[in-house]
């Protein structure tokens, strides 16, 4: 009969002298095993290349030592940089992080989560296609391992969330466009249904009702043909604009790409301000000035929250303390450059 190539907990056992409890002890974390054995079966196990059978222990309510998260996308610049430093979180807590994109889309991110669950993950991070969707407030709310809302809340839920001032920081971005002379600012967006732009939103009107100054929101924004049309019509229109704020870093460049087609110069006659900074901001011509999100500590302070969660329902007597809910708020920084105005050594 062939051996198997994956050796057993048994055999480890044998070739160390000792039984399977001892090896199981040893497995995981090496509680009442003295330092003598601990070290002699170890050896075995890294002698024969032991790996434990993890679909047998998740069997035995073992955690899975995996972790979901749940995105937009994979290839946005904010997501992705958010799913690196929860990586490394996760990656320090013995676990492995499982990445998911639902492209905003209610149905996919339901689908997702489900298949999420059904591989026994111990945790999930999830940045909800729509924090108001009652679908996912049901699912989640039944649900009893810890999970923690990413960049959006989930309204209606017990879950704790992680998320970015949006409002302040577009009321100040607003703001300093007013401080530098502007009283026509565009506001240009998409994906209303966003938490995170209506947060934008309502910090961008606030900034323009306390100057007194008109508001103008155009939502119609989705790529760069849909950019170039608002832009143009706008310019054509009775009251020229002389600021657009951009809340989305898409946007932001969808926005410089048909001004520079247009030959409009910034910051004047048009000033230019984003939400979320990108890769080429700095190298511009000119540089282009934006509301930076602490993106690495979004996600790593999304997955320390996580992992306290564990901690809090692990301790005796801590259930209260893993299920209470809590809200993370994090500032946002202006970055002042030369598109709205600001002088380059202000970079």
């Amino acid at each position: 009969m062939k051996k198997t190539t994956h050796p057993t907990l048994s055999e480890v056992a044998r070739q160390a002298g000792v039984g399977n409890t001892t090896v199981s002890r040893v497995i995981n974390g090496g509680d009442r095993v003295s330092p003598k054995t601990l070290a002699r079966v170890r050896r075995v196990i890294e002698a024969l290349g032991y790996r434990p059978n993890q679909a047998a222990r998740v069997l035995k309510g073992d955690r899975t030592k995996t972790i979901g998260l749940m995105i937009p996308s994979l290839a946005d610049p904010f997501f992705s940089s958010c799913a690196e430093a929860a990586q490394a979180v996760v990656r320090a807590n013995d676990s492995l992080l499982i990445v998911t994109a639902t492209a905003n889309d209610p149905h996919t991110e339901i689908e997702n989560l489900n298949v999420l669950i059904s591989h026994r993950v111990d945790g999930l991070l999830i940045a909800p296609a729509n924090s108001r969707s009652q679908a996912l407030c049901n699912l989640v709310n039944r649900l009893s391992i810890p999970i923690v809302a990413i960049d959006r809340p989930i309204f209606n839920s017990s879950v704790s969330s992680v998320v970015t001032d949006n409002f302040k920081g577009a009321r100040s971005a607003t703001q300093h466009l007013v401080e530098h002379g502007c009283e026509r600012i565009v506001c240009l967006t998409g994906e209303t249904t966003l938490f995170t732009i209506h947060e934008r939103i309502r910090g961008y009107r606030a900034a323009v009702n306390f100057a007194g100054l008109p508001c103008t929101v155009n939502t119609s924004i989705k790529d760069y043909r849909s950019a170039e049309y608002a832009i143009e019509s706008l310019l054509a229109g009775p009251n020229c604009p002389d600021a657009f704020f951009t809340l989305k870093n898409s946007t932001t460049i969808y926005a410089f790409e048909v001004l520079q087609k247009l030959n409009i110069t910034m910051p004047k006659p048009i000033a230019l301000l984003g939400f979320d900074d990108f890769e080429l901001a700095t190298t511009l011509r000119p540089s282009v000035s934006v509301v930076q999100q602490p993106v690495e500590e979004i996600g790593r302070a999304a997955a320390e929250l996580l992992f306290e969660k564990f901690l809090g329902s692990s301790n005796s007597g801590g259930t209260a303390r893993a299920r209470r809910t809590r809200r993370v708020l994090i500032e946002t920084q202006l970055i002042r450059r030369s598109s709205c105005g600001c002088s380059a050594h202000l970079v």
